[in-house]
Order: C-alpha cells, then sequence, then structure tokens
C-alpha cells in the first residue's frame, strides 16, 4: 500500500499529540493535569442540551441540506446582524462540521497548486497543514513579541506576491491571546484590497475578550472589505460545543456554493442534532456565556500572575480566547535540555504537566498553555511547573 504525497507531508498535530500522550498517562495512573487542549471545561449549556433533545424527540434525525439547515442559517445570519454589523443572505452562509471545517473546505475551493496564503505567526497549528492540502504555499509572516504578536502592514506588503491569493487572521488569536484594534484590521485590509488579496478573518474565539479591548470583524470595516473577506466562526468555543460539531462561513455566494458542493460529496451534512443544538445557542439565553468568560478572566488573571513570578519566564497578557503564550527561552537555556520540545517532553515526563511546545505554532521560544481548566488543576499545575523550572536552575 502506497500513501499519497500529501498524506506523507501531514505534520500530526502538537495538541492532539500532547493530548492523547496526557491521556495514555492518565489510563497507566498517573496524576497527570492536561494544560494542551483548546476547550472549555464547561458542559454544553442546559437549553442547548435540552434542544437537542427535543430534536431527536421531533424525528430530526436525517439528512439535511449540505449547508446547513434554513433555521441555522436564519439564526446565523442574525447573529452577525447583531454582533457584528453584517449583513448576510442564506446563500452566503454555509454550516460546516465545526469551523476547521470552514477553513478546509475554503482552501479547497479556493487555492490552485502553487497560490499562496499568507499566514502571521504564531499560527494555529492546522492553518498550514490545511493549506498544504489544498496544493497552496504557507507563506509565513513574524509576528513578534515586540509587536504584540501582531503583524503590520509593511510586513504584509513585503509577503505578497503575483501568486497570492489570501491573507488570514485570526482575532483574537490562537495561541496568543492577542486582539488586533479596528485600526490595525483596517491598515491590514487595506493593503489586502490594494494586491486583491481575500481576506479570511477566523473569528472562533470573538465573545472570549476581557478588559478594554473590543472584537471587531475586519469585513464589517466597509463595502470593499465586506465583499472581499470570508469570515469563519462557530458554536465550539463560546458555547463549550467543541464535540458537537457545527461551524459556518459566510462570504461571497460564489466561493460558499462551491464549498457546499464540496461538502455534498465529502461530509454530506454536519449532524442535524447538532445543527438544531446551535440554533438553541445563538437565539437563547448568552448568560452561560457570560458565567464562562468571567470564569476565564479570573483565571486568566491567576495565570498571569503566576507565571510571571517563576523564573526564566515571561509573558504578555492574553487579551481574549483561553491561552497563555509564555516565552521560557531563559529557562531552556538554564536547563539541560537542547530545545522547546523536549524541555516539554520533560515536563511531562517528571512532573505531569501536559502543555503544547511553541514549536507547533511556528514559535521555539514558547509554550501554550490552556486555561481552560478548573482554578484547582492549575494551582497544582503551576505549582509542579515552578519546581521543574527551578530544578534546572
Amino acid at each position: 500500500m502506497r500513501l499519497s504525497e500529501r498524506a506523507q507531508q501531514l505534520t500530526p498535530s502538537s495538541t492532539l499529540a500532547i493530548t492523547a500522550k496526557a491521556k495514555e498517562l492518565r489510563q497507566q495512573g498517573h496524576d497527570v493535569i492536561g494544560l494542551g487542549a483548546g476547550e472549555p471545561d464547561f458542559n454544553t449549556p442546559e437549553h442547548i442540551l435540552k434542544a437537542a433533545e427535543e430534536a431527536m424527540r421531533a424525528g430530526h434525525t436525517k439528512y439535511t441540506a449540505s449547508g446547513g439547515i434554513p433555521e441555522l442559517k436564519k439564526a446565523i445570519a442574525d447573529k452577525f446582524r447583531q454582533d457584528n454589523g453584517l449583513n448576510y443572505e442564506p446563500d452566503q452562509i454555509v454550516v460546516t462540521v465545526g469551523a476547521k471545517h470552514a477553513l478546509y473546505n475554503l482552501f479547497q475551493v479556493m487555492l490552485d497548486p502553487g497560490d499562496e496564503v499568507i499566514i502571521p505567526a504564531p499560527y494555529w497549528v492546522s492553518y498550514i497543514e490545511q493549506v498544504k492540502l489544498a496544493g497552496g504555499v504557507p507563506v509565513i509572516v513574524e509576528g513578534t513579541e515586540e509587536q504584540q504578536f501582531k503583524v503590520t502592514p509593511e510586513q504584509l506588503r513585503a509577503a505578497i506576491t503575483d501568486r497570492t491569493r489570501a491573507f488570514l487572521i485570526n482575532s483574537p488569536s490562537n495561541p496568543t491571546g492577542m486582539v488586533y484594534t479596528e485600526e490595525e484590521l483596517r491598515s491590514l485590509g487595506e493593503v489586502c484590497l490594494e494586491h486583491d488579496v481575500v481576506i479570511i478573518s477566523d473569528e472562533i474565539y470573538q465573545h472570549l475578550i476581557y478588559g478594554e479591548e473590543k472584537h471587531v470583524s475586519i469585513a464589517s470595516l466597509g463595502p470593499d472589505f465586506y465583499r472581499n473577506t470570508i469570515v469563519i466562526n462557530g458554536v465550539s468555543k463560546t458555547y463549550s460545543m467543541t464535540g458537537w460539531r457545527i461551524g459556518y462561513a459566510a462570504g461571497d455566494a460564489r466561493i460558499i456554493k462551491a464549498m457546499t458542493g464540496l461538502a455534498s460529496h465529502s461530509t454530506s451534512n454536519p449532524t442535524s442534532i447538532a445543527q438544531y443544538a446551535a440554533i438553541a445557542a445563538l437565539t437563547g439565553t448568552q448568560e452561560p456565556v457570560d458565567t464562562m468568560r468571567a470564569a476565564f478572566k479570573e483565571r486568566r488573571d491567576f495565570v498571569v500572575k503566576r507565571l510571571s513570578e517563576i523564573p526564566g519566564f515571561r509573558i504578555l497578557p492574553p487579551q481574549g480566547a483561553f491561552y497563555a503564550f509564555v516565552n521560557v527561552r531563559t529557562a531552556i537555556d538554564a536547563s539541560p535540555f537542547e530545545d522547546v520540545d523536549t524541555w516539554v517532553k520533560a515536563l511531562l515526563d517528571e512532573e505531569k504537566v501536559a502543555v503544547v511546545p511553541g514549536s507547533a505554532f511556528g514559535s521555539p521560544d514558547h509554550i501554550r498553555i490552556s486555561y481552560a481548566t478548573s482554578m484547582e488543576q492549575l494551582e497544582k499545575a503551576l505549582d509542579r511547573i515552578q519546581r521543574f523550572v527551578e530544578k534546572y536552575q
């Protein structure tokens, strides 16, 4: 049996690998604390669970339209209008099997071999692999710590070539938690408009922002931005529905039609029951979202304070999402470990704490810590991390 070239070029997801290793150790009886998974630790809110049960009882257990049921498309359109000031018709919206699926199908229908997609680093691990699977070329532009992990218009302009098809932006960001301001988004968007580069805006963490910062959809900055942007979102992070697998994309009707057609030959439709649950999430009470966001903010403040006290650690307080992206270069240099990957492995082996190496996100001086877990677990984990670091000082 021979694997295809695209299968052979795939790099396994570091986040899933770390999570799997932690689970394996836990099954062996070890007290492992996992800070790798990017999912809320809360259960899906009760009114959403109830909506799913009612959908099953009502017989909504069959195939649906590949691009999603009309009722969910309407709920998504209403969400865009209320939250983002954006108006989309049903033929401009496609419902997908998670936001990851939306991105995957988008690259598949947009890219020809050799087409380039500009991706800021640090980046979410799957962006690179999805572009490559579509025959595209990921072009990485580094957002340095000094720039709050954001890229500048000058960097973007310098990266554009005659093969550039799209620019991908993620705000709030996984893994850094940084949020682009309206002014920053406008400056980047104008470069894209100038060079006829499509903007892909991943807004999956839009409701998880803390403090003064506000989420702004780049598509809302004017008619030209609206026409040139594909927005990606979903219910996974906001409503603690990671396992339900409902995402969506909105934008140019031709792109959306192509994504829907691709889904019809691959996944058929997103799970019918999950679609009805997503309607309840988007249209029902938002109190559980406020409760989760308040808990994440409390955890963020605690984690930032504790991490800042660990020798050799440096951290920019994240503005959104639920990750702390920590510079551990000084701690690594003081240890016998040659790089962040071996350092992270030793932390898991010796202290049974799982974090994700920054190399997975294009940033080998960092680690990503998810604080989407209980305060008790965070306290224990940070005690162990500090003990591990101080052991090698």
